[in-house]
């Protein structure tokens, strides 16, 4: 498999007849590493990230420029740039007051800024969002019940902005779907990844953002047909309560934070299911251990983690501010060149519609080079990738007499760096999961979210500098995260750890084996089997 991950040199423990296994042990020796259930499981998890991309990109359609034309011959210039010279009643928009926010609150001239200002709103939503569900599904809510959360409020919210009776309430409410939709992200990711074995997750995981990709292309159709902006936001908001009422009941808490919440139990029964669906079998005598020194069990009366723990470790304090940064450029670059995309000069929906599919590649290629390159080395490429072609665009000058042609491979060249930016932000989930234990690992999936919304908030800033900067920026961004990620440790073959100290002792034992000639140390891979 070209995305192993190993074991780390630790035997089972036998006491007294019982055999204690890590999860991923579990999964490897006895349920089954990705078989029905893990295949159901992953699929209705990630069913949410289409409806994650409905709620965030809706906002091209809902607040596009809308054509104009002249009404009246007197005082009306139909060659004019734009409508803010022109004689009021002079002219009308196309299709009507309900085609976009712009036409409704009239977000032209001096308040074309107050489009820009929603979309970042939007963002800075996402950003509340992401700490409070990181924080949310870790503690004793559950993965589960915040995902039910989270479509409640997106369905509320979402249909709400569709009866906004002003600029400012609509900008409200899209603050608050923000916050939901950033909990999407999590606790679908989380869901869908934590019961899968070691050696299938990181290809498993790779595949989410086809999801994502898809329900952006999706909904490029959608918006094609419902042109009413308050239209498109109900139609994009339905599926939320769909997905609440038919999909969530068949989906199931995880069994490692069922663990790490001192519910063995709990956990035991869940992996019984799935070794039941996968047509498995788990003998008496087995029971489910955490992976700290000397089976150290969590106190459920005081295993509330928080960011608070993981500064307190030097290794995951140092992962933390890296990753933090990390997901902040590629933030903005990837929504950067995303917004770039409008500006083809070809039809909106065309527009988005190719900026989904030009990813698709991306994450294919990625997922291809995983096992083979290690996380880190196509965290690295992926990243120099895309600030090579950003500079590269940031070259081209379209001023020449054949600025058709200069103009098409500077569109050609913001593909490309999106393209590689996108297989960088696939694999940025992954590789944020795999470095930190159970215990903190949406807390620390939440502030590279919250990292990413921020990144996603200055982005439009960037764009708006127009002629060369925003390709200089996100060219910059591009080699000086690859340059972080050389800092960062190869989690390719690691385990997941449950708890803090399971990771402070398998990292001190993986460096001892790493740095003494004297240890004879091999690991257990696909290959021993």
């Amino acid at each position: 498999m070209v995305d192993a991950r190993e074991e780390p040199d630790r035997k089972p423990v036998v006491e007294s007849g019982l055999e204690r296994l890590t999860v991923d042990a579990m999964l490897q020796k006895y349920c089954g590493e990705f078989g029905p259930w893990q295949l159901r499981n992953f699929l209705l998890s990630n069913l949410s990230c289409t409806l994650e991309a409905f709620h965030t990109m809706v906002m091209i359609f809902a607040d596009r420029d809308v054509e104009w034309q002249c009404s009246d011959r007197s005082g009306c210039d139909a060659a004019a740039k734009d409508v803010c010279g022109l004689k009021p009643g002079s002219w009308e928009w196309v299709g009507g007051r309900g085609s976009s926010t712009v036409v409704e609150w009239g977000l032209v001239c001096g308040d074309k800024y107050k489009v820009g200002l929603a979309q970042a709103i939007f963002f800075v939503g996402c950003t509340l969002g992401a700490g409070i569900f990181g924080h949310l599904s870790d503690s004793s809510f559950g993965r589960k019940r915040s995902l039910i959360l989270v479509c409640i409020l997106n369905t509320i919210f979402g249909c709400l902005t569709a009866l906004s009776p002003s600029y400012w309430i609509y900008v409200l409410l899209r603050l608050l779907t923000g916050v939901g939709t950033a909990g999407n992200a999590l606790c679908a990711f989380v869901l869908s990844t934590e019961p899968i074995g070691p050696t299938r997750r990181g290809m498993a995981a790779m595949s989410s953002c086809y999801f994502f990709s898809g329900g952006i292309a999706l909904l490029s159709g959608i918006a094609y047909i419902f042109q009413s902006w308050r239209k498109l936001y109900i139609v994009s908001s339905i599926p939320s309560l769909f997905y609440l009422v038919f999909v969530i009941p068949f989906l199931s808490e995880s069994p490692r934070w069922f663990l790490v919440r001192g519910k063995p139990d709990k956990a035991m029964k869940a992996l019984t299911a799935i070794a039941n669906s996968n047509k498995k079998h788990i003998p008496k005598g087995v029971i489910l251990s955490l992976d700290t020194k000397n089976d150290q069990t969590i106190d459920n009366n005081n295993n509330n983690n928080s960011i608070i723990d993981i500064i307190r470790s030097p290794t995951t304090r140092t992962r933390l501010v890296i990753g933090v940064g990390v997901n902040f450029m590629n933030a903005v670059v990837y929504y950067g060149l995303s917004l770039n995309v409008v500006n083809l000069e070809t039809n909106l929906y065309i527009n988005v519609l190719l900026n989904a599919v030009v990813e698709m590649p991306a994450f294919a290629v990625t997922a291809a080079l995983l096992g083979k390159m290690g996380r880190r080395g196509v965290g690295i490429w992926t990243l120099w990738f895309s600030g090579v072609f950003c500079l590269m665009g940031s070259l081209i000058k379209c001023s020449s007499s054949d600025e058709g042609k200069w103009r098409v491979l500077k569109m050609v060249c913001g593909l490309l760096g999106l393209s590689g930016m996108a297989g960088n932000y696939n694999l940025l989930g992954l590789y944020v999961a795999e470095l930190f234990p159970t215990v903190v690992r949406n807390v620390a999936l939440g502030c590279a979210s919250q990292a990413t919304q921020m990144g996603a908030i200055l982005a439009p800033f960037v764009v708006v500098l127009g002629g060369r900067w925003p390709f200089l920026v996100f060219g910059v961004c591009g080699i000086v995260g690859g340059m972080l990620m050389f800092l960062l440790p190869e989690t390719l073959n690691r385990p997941f750890y449950d708890t803090l100290a399971g990771l402070e002792d398998g990292e001190n034992n993986t460096n001892v084996a790493s740095s003494s000639s004297s240890i004879n140390v091999v690991p257990m891979s696909l290959n021993n089997i």
